[in-house]
């Protein structure tokens, strides 16, 4: 067992069922384990606030938890106005955002955060 499924398996131990994914290449082992580990099912969605509001509306219908998998934190920014009416609305939402690897950061990759 990997990290990402892990992280998978704990997800599911909370409850959650469904992962809303909007990933890039840094989270590709979490995918992964989206296929691997039995007991939850990935959506993949072209922009975060689909997948944020999606989380945000399946806890709200069925009071069960959701898990958002974001691409680093550009990614975050972009659904965070829907992470935002969540919380306010006490949304069972579990937020998974990617980094860049280690190795890769001093590449100043287009992406990376400014600290």
């Amino acid at each position: 067992m990997n990290g990402a499924e892990l992280l998978i398996k704990t997800a599911i131990g909370a409850g959650v069922t469904v992962c809303f994914a909007n990933p890039g290449t840094t989270e590709l082992p979490i995918v992964t384990a989206l296929d691997r580990v039995p007991g939850i099912r990935g959506y993949l969605g072209l922009f975060e606030g689909v997948c944020t509001g999606a989380a945000d509306g399946y806890g709200r219908m069925l009071d069960k938890p959701a898990m958002v998998l974001l691409h680093l934190g550009p990614g975050f920014a972009n659904g965070i106005a829907n992470l935002h009416n969540a919380r306010r609305a006490k949304s069972p939402v579990l937020n998974v955002v990617g980094e860049h690897a280690t190795w890769h950061r001093d590449a100043d990759p287009p992406l990376r955060h400014g600290y």
